[in-house]
């Protein structure tokens, strides 16, 4: 009761007096009243800057939407179009039609622009629209919110304001605020359900993106997980983001972009390594790169996996606890044939780098590999901009996370075949479900905050999550990457995927694991990411009876040919769920000259009887421990 009394104190100085209290009271009760926002999911960035902020600014064809609901018989096809790529690309579109643009095209687009902004804020409160606006022209934009056509008394007040814009030339600067001001108000939350790293040359981009965005939170994916391990000084976590950088020759993001120098490894590279046709990076037209570049890049390739090779079977090695021993290929190999035994069969090894490896001690490092990796990790460490960014995700981002009556979560749950929960057995505990990935991320969290401790368990989980058979973010039995760069026979290459992704076409496995996240009302979901959805063979991302949605972005452009489209999207708004489905961001020059947007194919998922309010919302939940805290203070006050 002392405790409570203090808090109840505490609270009171924040509204001085009983009519602050009782307003605060009647504010938040009819906020609860007003329809939910709309939530935007998105998953699998890969680093496609250019696609994923293409569908921050058309909200996955919101934007669209709002304009057939405002203009749907007032302007034609192309009129509408022309409109659309205004509001995503301001000022692209605004160069590009300077020559056709006169007083009368300005009057009448601003009016068009002002017009969605009351539409796109009908469910906001005018504080919170207040706060949406831009600081330039946030009066002149509230005053022309507000303004009623019937009212003659203030007619020439409005035409006086935009003649006044028009004469001062701010034309173009209010228009590119309107329509920012669209793009903001037609989101109201993000969602990035995993993945921003992997093979795509901008991921920076898109956290930056993020950083600026009005609302946003992060479930991670197994390669953000890696960039967070560099960061948190795992050596592995660190030779892992320099082998796939250089597999999709993408170095640049290590070193122009972190500012994090690879000297060291590519004179160590150059020392011992060969050109070697399975360690050539992978080229896309887009990129140009010269002979030298692309050779040096093959050599840093090779290197970068050896050294990976040798310090996951060390960690393999001290922690038996991971059941991993069968992933020591460095000490099984004979080095006499260069063969391999694996799962009962022998197999020769092809295009073999193993120069600096000792065959009486496959796994030891040498006195230069070791300073190599300590000056790396040291670089990761103290990189200013990737501190930053791996902030970012540490501090918006889960494991997993329960919003509004959904899960969401990147990989999986691991599911036994039964369907039975999967249990990880650690330090004398079994962990599984709901626990396993709390347990997860609890030792992320311990890892990221001391950054100097390269051999703990926590670190050394890091690395587990991104290959562990239990890990939710792998959500298969091995990471067969040593086969695929040495053995011929692709049936080796196989990764068996958890029984979850089998059983989560079943209605009654997704239900029971909502039910182990405490969620069990017939409109919850499970938003899943990270597995592309072969629509071209027919896969649907709708599973287990609408109860389980993929929203695999397809960002990646090497996954759109074997899913044949550009992934989906979702959005989640007062009148129910869509999933939106794309074809691939061609560009903005595009965009702008050819009105060529990315088609938005929506399909209705869940249409719930009764609209959906913010009382009915995590928000809503929050408000209302509010209210009761302020209705305490009041009866506390009284008494």
């Amino acid at each position: 009761m002392i405790e409570q009394n203090k808090y109840l104190d505490l609270l009171y100085k924040q509204y001085e007096n009983e009519e602050n209290i009782i307003s605060e009271i009647i504010n938040l009760k009819a906020i609860q009243n007003l329809p939910k926002g709309t939530e935007h999911f998105v998953s699998d960035l890969h680093g496609e800057f250019n696609a994923f902020q293409h569908l921050l600014r058309n909200g996955s064809g919101n934007v669209k939407e709002k304009i057939n609901d405002v203009f749907n018989n007032e302007l034609t096809f192309n009129e509408k179009q022309n409109l659309a790529s205004l509001i995503y690309y301001p000022e692209e579109k605004l160069k590009h039609l300077e020559k056709q643009i006169n007083a009368n095209w300005y009057r009448q687009t601003i009016d068009q622009l002002i017009r969605l902004i009351k539409f796109s804020a009908s469910k906001y409160t005018r504080s919170k629209l207040r706060k949406s606006l831009p600081k330039r022209f946030s009066y002149i934009i509230e005053e022309l919110l507000y303004q009623v056509k019937t009212n003659a008394d203030k007619a020439e007040y409005y035409n006086q304001i935009i003649s006044n814009i028009l004469t001062l030339k701010q034309g173009n600067a209010l228009i590119i605020d309107l329509c920012y001001t669209i793009q903001r108000l037609v989101i109201d939350h993000l969602h990035v359900v995993g993945d921003i790293y992997d093979r795509g040359p901008a991921p920076d981009k898109i956290i930056d993106a993020l950083m600026n965005y009005h609302s946003v939170d992060i479930q991670w994916g197994n390669h953000d997980i890696i960039w967070i391990g560099a960061a948190a000084g795992s050596p592995i976590c660190m030779m892992n983001i320099i082998r796939i950088s250089a597999r999709y020759n993408n170095l640049d993001i290590i070193e122009d972009t972190y500012g994090i120098n690879l000297r060291p490894l590519l004179t160590y590279a150059e020392k011992y390594y060969l050109d070697n046709p399975v360690f050539q990076p992978k080229t896309i037209p887009e990129t140009i790169s010269s002979k030298e570049e692309l050779l040096e890049t093959t050599k840093i390739h090779q290197a970068a996996a050896i050294l990976q090779f040798k310090l996951e079977e060390q960690l393999v090695s001290r922690r038996q606890e991971f059941n991993m021993d069968h992933r020591k290929f460095l000490t099984t190999v004979d080095y006499t044939d260069l063969s391999v035994h694996l799962k009962g069969k022998k197999y020769t090894l092809t295009n073999t780098c193993f120069m600096t490896v000792d065959p009486n001690n496959p796994t030891k490092l040498t006195l230069e590999e070791e300073d190599i990796i300590e000056r790396l990790m040291h670089n990761f460490i103290h990189s200013e901009k990737l501190k930053r960014h791996t902030d970012f995700l540490v501090r918006r981002g889960n494991m997993y996370l329960v919003y509004n009556d959904n899960l969401l979560i990147h990989g999986c749950v691991p599911l036994n075949q039964d369907g039975s929960l999967k249990a990880f057995h650690i330090n004398g505990h079994a962990y599984k479900g709901k626990y396993l990935l709390d347990f997860f991320e609890t030792s992320l969290r311990r890892a990221y905050a001391n950054p100097h401790s390269h051999n703990d368990i926590d670190t050394d989980l890091l690395w587990y999550l991104w290959s562990g058979e239990n890990s939710s973010l792998f959500g298969k039995k091995e990471m067969t990457t040593f086969e695929r760069y040495f053995i011929k026979d692709k049936e080796t290459h196989i990764e068996e995927k958890n029984a979850y992704y089998k059983l989560r076409e079943n209605q009654e496995t997704i239900s029971f694991i909502l039910s182990e996240f405490g969620l069990n009302k017939k409109d919850s979901h499970l938003i899943n990411g990270h597995t592309p959805v072969k629509e071209i063979k027919g896969e649907t991302p709708i599973k287990a009876g609408g109860k389980m949605l993929v929203i695999d972005g397809g960002f990646s452009k090497p996954y759109q040919k074997t899913t044949g489209i550009a992934g989906y999207t979702l959005l989640y708004n007062s009148y129910g769920m869509q999933l939106v489905a794309h074809k691939p961001f061609s560009s903005i020059e595009e965009v702008i000259l050819q009105n060529d947007d990315i088609a938005s194919v929506k399909r209705i998922v869940d249409r719930p009887v009764d609209r959906k309010y913010v009382r009915d919302t995590t928000i809503g939940a929050s408000l209302q421990e509010q209210i009761n805290d302020l209705n305490k203070l009041l009866n506390y006050l009284n008494y």
